[in-house]
């Protein structure tokens, strides 16, 4: 009876200490009584996990919580490098497939060879396990100076294919943020940015300098697909494009006081800010891209062709926690030069209506017909050295519009490429034929202008998605998709015999967002938009 007596005056006592706390005592006071009296026993640190996800779920989209497997997950791409043991892979048939070995690195040292199939590492087979891509990179990667033994299986497929073993020294890997850079013709350069990094700024500085030495004197900069990253890296990236002490972007937000972001060149002058200089963008071009881009249309310095941005412009500060987790909360909003917010329209706490965007936007016929989007007046701005008018409302609007493309497009074709047959059938090919290839195409130009993917070709990729991967054949579809199938095959054929930036000197032939970029810069319809409106 006593007992019974004090647990009800100790409940009576917390339900009236609970009343009179703040708001963060009490949430601390809740996990102590869940962890203490819970019927069943409770898991403390997936207790406080989840309820730090549930509290930022109710804010923006971006605002996020990740533990610290995922933290370091996070942080990787964007530092610039890791260590591990130098390869690039795909998975083919339950097997890691060499793609390329990064030149100079661990793998290339002791002679692992593009072809090469990874079957063990440290004794345990990998080859046929069905293991996802994340636990073999862990399996490859570890700290500098260690060892890993991989046996390799050469010439797969030949009638005295070889088992290799190499013990490799673990070495920092370089992360490229640039994937390709060449010319395109005499005088126009590309480069191709798929993220914003701590190296973008010296990788993009390089390879400008390669092209002018090359007699670049336009440039088409492809942001399509990039998703962003660091801040400072668009800034810096933005300084050899635009004259020294231009605004590229300001942030501000309730307890974050503005701040301007200002352009300075790496060198004593910028490196490109003449000449024309076209950008391409799509509408999962964000963050980081959306700051180069906005700035670039902002300041009248080249045009923006493609579709509308993301538009993400919420900026995320990082607030570490000892064990290596971590809290990325939104503290402000990112504008351009003009003044225009990044960031589309979100209702707080509704992450699914946010990640539909996009299907929304197809749905509306904004991905389609340039005449499907609509621009808000009241959001009208106007370039800040020519006064041309702009727009606001969420991502950047592009100068010259490019519908997406669905010419090509079947089911048949998202059949086999979501199989993975298209990447298979180019593993086998490469394996078959490299040294035929490169033969009679020595240099990666030989091959864009040269090579071909027949009938015979297509009809063994068919053939092999029916008989493998159980995609029946359709005729019909198979040829509306012709031309989209050849160029797919003929981009990873070019990317694994020679070299990444092949992929795109084949696939820019076929993108029509690259295409329209390569006619405006070497049009007079680049001045005539680049040009003051008529008063």
């Amino acid at each position: 009876m006593k007992k019974l007596l004090y647990v009800l005056i100790m409940a009576a006592g917390a339900s009236i200490m609970m009343a009179q706390l703040s708001s963060n005592q009490k949430l601390r006071l809740a996990e102590a009584v869940i962890n203490q009296f819970y019927v069943d026993t409770v898991n403390e640190e997936n207790l406080v996990e989840d309820a730090i996800k549930g509290m930022l779920d109710k804010l923006d989209p971006h605002s996020s919580y990740s533990n610290a497997e995922e933290t370091r997950e996070l942080n990787e791409p964007l530092e610039g490098n890791f260590s591990g043991i130098g390869i690039s892979f795909n998975m083919s048939s339950d097997t890691l497939y060499v793609i390329q070995t990064v030149a100079g690195g661990p793998s290339e040292r002791v002679g692992m060879l593009a072809g090469d199939r990874i079957i063990a590492v440290n004794d345990t087979n990998i080859a046929g396990q069905k293991m996802k891509n994340s636990r073999i990179m862990k399996m490859l990667r570890g700290p500098k100076g260690t060892t890993v033994d991989v046996r390799v299986l050469r010439n797969a497929g030949t009638v005295r294919p070889d088992s290799i073993n190499f013990t490799i020294t673990r070495a920092e890997i370089p992360i490229y943020s640039v994937d390709a850079a060449y010319m395109v013709d005499k005088k126009t350069g590309f480069i191709r940015v798929n993220k914003f990094a701590a190296e973008t700024r010296n990788e993009v500085e390089k390879a400008i300098r390669d092209l002018q030495r090359q007699g670049m004197k336009q440039l088409i900069l492809d942001l399509v697909d990039n998703g962003g990253g660091y801040l400072n890296a668009a800034v810096e990236i933005l300084g050899e494009f635009l004259e020294p002490g231009k605004l590229a972007v300001y942030t501000e937000g309730r307890t974050s006081p503005r701040y301007d972001h200002m352009t300075e060149p790496h060198g004593l002058k910028p490196l490109f800010d003449k000449g024309r200089l076209v950008v391409m963008t799509n509408q999962y071009s964000a963050s980081a891209a959306e700051i180069t881009s906005g700035a670039i249309q902002d300041w009248d310095r080249g045009l923006i062709v493609g579709r509308r941005t993301f538009g993400k412009g919420l900026v995320q500060r990082p607030f570490p926690f000892n064990d290596g987790s971590m809290i990325r909360l939104t503290v402000a909003h990112y504008y351009t030069p003009t003044g225009r917010d990044i960031q589309k329209p979100y209702a707080k706490g509704d992450r699914n209506k946010y990640a539909h965007d996009i299907l929304d936007r197809m749905a509306s016929g904004e991905l389609m017909h340039a005449d499907s989007i609509k621009y808000v007046d009241s959001l009208r701005v106007n370039t800040l050295r020519l006064g041309r008018p702009i727009y606001g409302g969420g991502g950047i609007s592009p100068d010259v519009f490019v519908p997406l493309d669905t010419a090509d497009f079947t089911h048949y074709y998202r059949d086999v490429m979501a199989k993975g047959t298209i990447t298979r059938y180019a593993i086998g090919y490469v394996d078959a034929h490299r040294n035929e290839v490169k033969k009679k195409y020595p240099a990666d130009t030989d091959f864009v202008n040269g090579f071909q993917v027949d009938d015979a070709m297509l009809k063994a990729l068919y053939d092999q998605a029916e008989s493998r991967d159980g995609v029946k054949f359709n005729a019909a579809e198979a040829e509306k998709s012709a031309p989209l199938f050849r160029m797919i095959v003929k981009a990873l054929i070019g990317r694994d015999i020679y070299d990444n930036p092949t992929y795109f000197k084949v696939y820019n032939e076929y993108d029509p967002i690259f295409k329209e970029a390569y006619r405006l810069i070497n049009s007079s319809d680049y001045d005539r938009l680049l040009s003051a409106p008529k008063k």
